[in-house]
């Protein structure tokens, strides 16, 4: 039988990293706990910042806490076009070689050379989760959605594991509208190529070719 996985919308945020947000925020200045999110440990805050691209801002981006030894900004695609920003799908944490943008708070602005990403989909798990869903860290997978009249597969879903996650699907907002209608989206994942997890390029291009699996 398979396990109903919780799909959640990750809108745009930032994590950001003590030395930076007290520069935006003040000498001496921490974060505000202002709600819980879904996983263990990890909160909006308080604070809100403005993110400045070549092309266009963002006001009042949410904070998420607590802080993290580097300054992250993740966006959608639809949002880098608003900020005339390159788009660069990483892992979270993978910021290195991506672009940057100009941060500003009430007490200050600063301008990061890397750190704006469009985080790619992934799903929170436990280790014993894992074992139940015959997957390991850092597996790309294929998840079905099921939701109102708009069900659809996502590839390249990454797995990610750790004890203090509870399971979630994290998709961005432009990938959420592409399907999501219900108060309570879910998805499965679903082995396809006889049980294989595949990368989904390869699978177009042997498609084209004419190759059937």
């Amino acid at each position: 039988m398979g396990i109903k996985i919780p799909i959640e919308t990750s809108a745009r945020h930032m994590h950001i990293s003590q030395q930076d947000f007290e520069i935006l925020f003040g000498e001496g200045a921490t974060p505000t706990f202002k709600k819980e999110l879904s996983q263990p440990g990890q909160y909006v805050c308080e604070e809100r910042i403005t993110v400045v691209g070549p092309k266009g801002e963002f006001q009042n981006m949410a904070l998420l806490g607590p802080t993290r030894s580097e300054t992250q900004v993740e966006i959608s695609l639809t949002d880098a076009r608003k900020l005339g920003i390159p788009s660069f799908i990483r892992q979270s944490g993978d910021i290195e070689g991506t672009p940057g943008c100009t941060l500003i708070g009430p007490k200050g602005s600063l301008e990061i050379e890397k750190g704006v990403i469009v985080a790619k989909r992934h799903i929170h798990m436990t280790p014993s989760d894992a074992i139940r869903l015959h997957v390991k860290d850092n597996e790309s997978v294929f998840v079905l959605t099921q939701s109102y009249e708009r069900a659809l597969i996502y590839a390249d879903v990454i797995v990610r594991v750790h004890p203090d996650f509870r399971l979630s699907m994290h998709v961005d907002t432009d990938e959420a509208n592409a399907f999501a209608g219900d108060d309570f989206p879910y998805g499965v994942i679903v082995k396809l190529f006889e049980g294989d997890n595949y990368n989904v390029n390869m699978w177009v291009e042997e498609v084209l070719q004419g190759i059937n699996r």
